[in-house]
């Protein structure tokens, strides 16, 4: 079962792209290079493997490129983490940032298992 899903529609594209805008602005001003790159990538991987799964041919692959969205929210999240207890970012900023990507992640991991069609069809048994 394959159908067409326009990312620029899904509020998961939509929501990751401002984190990443986020992320990015926060990043600018961070002196360590690691920290700042690594930051860098995992905020923009989200939607850009959220738009790629969309584009692909099925639904499994979909899931699978969400799947892969959703481990970059915990890379994402854990460099936070890392920034707060170096001191280098700020904990009040970066709380709201870490409630955003554990949301966002919720919400990949709720349309991944609507992408299920083993999952639509228990749903369905369960009502018949």
């Amino acid at each position: 079962m394959s159908e067409h899903h326009n990312f620029e529609e899904l509020e998961i594209w939509k929501r990751s792209c401002r984190l990443a805008c986020d992320i990015l602005h926060l990043s600018n001003d961070i002196k360590i290079y690691a920290l700042r790159d690594q930051l860098s990538r995992a905020c923009i991987s989200v939607p850009s493997n959220i738009a790629e799964g969309a584009e692909r041919e099925s639904n499994r692959e979909f899931r699978r490129y969400l799947a892969i969205a959703k481990a970059s929210l915990g890379e994402l999240r854990t460099q936070l983490y890392i920034g707060i207890r170096a001191d280098v970012l700020d904990p009040v900023t970066c709380q709201t940032l870490i409630q955003e990507t554990k949301l966002i992640a919720a919400m990949i991991e709720s349309f991944r298992k609507r992408l299920n069609p083993s999952i639509i069809n228990k749903m369905i048994s369960l009502f018949f």
